[in-house]
């Protein structure tokens, strides 16, 4: 969601997010298990079909995102299958950037990690389109903040852009909530043991 382009955020922030992606990066990569690299792709193929889509809005943009799907399934991997697709949108489609592609990877990763934390369990034990929508809908509510908070730290002129984003993705939850539900509680019926790498993905690489 939020694909913040480039030349609108400060020094400071982009440099920030920067450190705060090599930092998430680096523990995402930790926890991906090389066996479980085919379900991140496909995971990060998703994430990058969804939000190919954009309607524009001043600096930013709307789009769906599927972040919170992204992060039950995955867990902390979540973050280099984000990573990889901001990066190939970035090069062949112009969408973000790349000296944003810091503060664009923390704010969709790093709420992929926190749906993982706050509802995958819940979503494996029992009630999983309950779950998955509550997922689907933090993410976007995380993502829409975040991104809200870094354009605003821009100064009095990005205030209004601010405003608009987190105005612009009221409607983006209720979809994003709807369509994680749905996925979720299929793959809970039909491939439950998906719902489990982020599980795995949990425990760092002891290689």
């Amino acid at each position: 969601m939020a694909h913040i382009s480039d030349g609108v955020l400060a020094a400071p922030v982009l440099i920030g997010g920067a450190a705060m992606a090599a930092v998430l990066l680096a523990a995402g990569l930790r926890r991906l298990d090389p066996e479980r690299l085919p379900q991140a792709a496909v995971m990060s193929a998703a994430f990058f079909v969804a939000s190919l889509v954009h309607v524009p809005l001043g600096p930013s943009s709307v789009h769906l995102i599927l972040n919170g799907l992204v992060g039950i399934v995955l867990g902390w991997a979540a973050i280099p299958a984000i990573f990889v697709a901001l990066l190939l949108q970035a090069f062949f489609f112009g969408y973000g950037g790349i000296t944003t592609l810091g503060v664009n990877t923390v704010i969709i990763a790093l709420p992929a990690v926190l749906s993982f934390v706050l509802f995958a369990e819940g979503a494996r034990r029992g009630a999983p389109m309950l779950w998955g929508a509550a997922a689907g809908a933090t993410a976007v509510i995380a993502t829409s903040i975040g991104a809200a908070a870094a354009l605003a730290v821009g100064g009095a002129s990005f205030a209004t852009a601010a405003k608009l984003v987190l105005i612009a993705h009221l409607p983006v939850i209720a979809v994003e909530a709807l369509l994680t539900g749905i996925i979720v509680g299929f793959l809970r019926r039909v491939r439950p043991e998906i719902l489990s790498f982020g599980r795995i993905a949990a425990r760092p690489n002891e290689a």
